[in-house]
């Protein structure tokens, strides 16, 4: 008796140690779908469109980081800001030379212009870094830690504290900063806030640049934990782009509930189920969402009425 006693105690411990693992798992992965997402509501809440090479800016920060640390033999905290500063120059030239140069078409061309860019950012990457995956060092050595029974790694606490830290820094770039008011005011209505002198091509440039150093950042901090290659931004694209449109297109809190959500999601499948449905996960939920409340959790109605045409 005392011995069936102890094996059902056990069991019990282990299945709280296999949810809190798998719950850590999910919201770390989860923060960097919501960055990816936040990277993809940056563009649309100034444009209106969807820059499909965002996931492509997230390669770039991983092999860019790659190179500056493993070839160059920088610092990692060097080779990360690098990292996103030319990530962030891509950004930038993507739009003058690109995006700014076709402002006046239809947002649907934009939009297959970010297509075809990114086909070209992923085809420059494969023929500069080639098919290899590539890693890098944790950003702090240590073994993982261990919390009743389950192990995280230190580098998914970086990823969860740097997610955490760049929603701050927006939160307070789009409510406090002139810069950020500005781009507010071309989301609401880019007509009037030209007319009131704000620069909206100016604007559109700088919501380039921040998407594209916000996917870089999501893009270095997951490459020690899940290596990079040429073509892993368009998963990573596709899953923050679920989390973009199940939380609300432009909407920045929703893209981090969502993105955590899909996270979860993900990771109690992959656990309890099989890791080869993981990755369906988000596209799942993506035609729910749009089936079933396409302005997302936290969108307004606008996507609802905009279903029936």
């Amino acid at each position: 008796m005392l011995g069936n006693g102890r094996m059902r105690l056990s069991r019990k411990s282990l299945l709280g140690a296999d949810f809190l693992q798998y719950a850590i798992s999910g919201l770390t992965i989860g923060a960097i779908y919501a960055l990816v997402a936040i990277g993809y509501n940056a563009i649309y809440s100034v444009t209106e469109i969807i820059n499909f090479a965002q996931g492509e800016f997230v390669m770039l920060g991983g092999l860019f980081a790659v190179f500056f640390a493993g070839t160059l033999g920088l610092p990692l905290y060097a080779a990360f800001l690098c990292a996103v500063a030319l990530t962030g120059c891509v950004g930038l030239a993507m739009d003058r030379l690109v995006i700014g140069r076709a402002r006046d078409t239809s947002v649907l061309s934009l939009i297959i212009i970010t297509l075809a860019l990114s086909i070209m950012l992923k085809g420059g990457a494969l023929l500069w870094w080639g098919k290899d995956p590539y890693s890098l060092p944790p950003f702090s050595p240590g073994g993982p830690i261990r919390i009743a029974g389950a192990a995280i790694q230190p580098q998914a606490l970086w990823i969860i504290g740097i997610c955490a830290l760049i929603i701050i820094g927006l939160t307070l770039f789009f409510r406090k900063s002139i810069y950020g008011q500005a781009m507010l005011a071309c989301a609401n209505n880019a007509g009037a806030a030209r007319l009131a002198g704000i620069p909206v091509g100016r604007m559109v440039l700088l919501a380039f640049i921040l998407s594209a150093v916000i996917g870089a950042a999501a893009g270095v901090i997951i490459t020690p934990v899940s290596m990079m290659e040429y073509d892993r931004g368009a998963l990573l694209g596709l899953k923050g782009f679920g989390a973009a449109v199940l939380g609300g297109l432009g909407q920045f809190f929703g893209a981090l509930v969502a993105g955590l959500i899909l996270g979860l999601a993900e990771s109690f499948c992959a656990g309890y189920l099989s890791s080869g449905y993981k990755d369906a996960v988000a596209l799942v939920l993506l035609l729910l969402a749009l089936f079933i409340k396409p302005e997302g959790l936290f969108g307004s109605g606008e996507a609802a009425r905009l279903k029936k045409y």
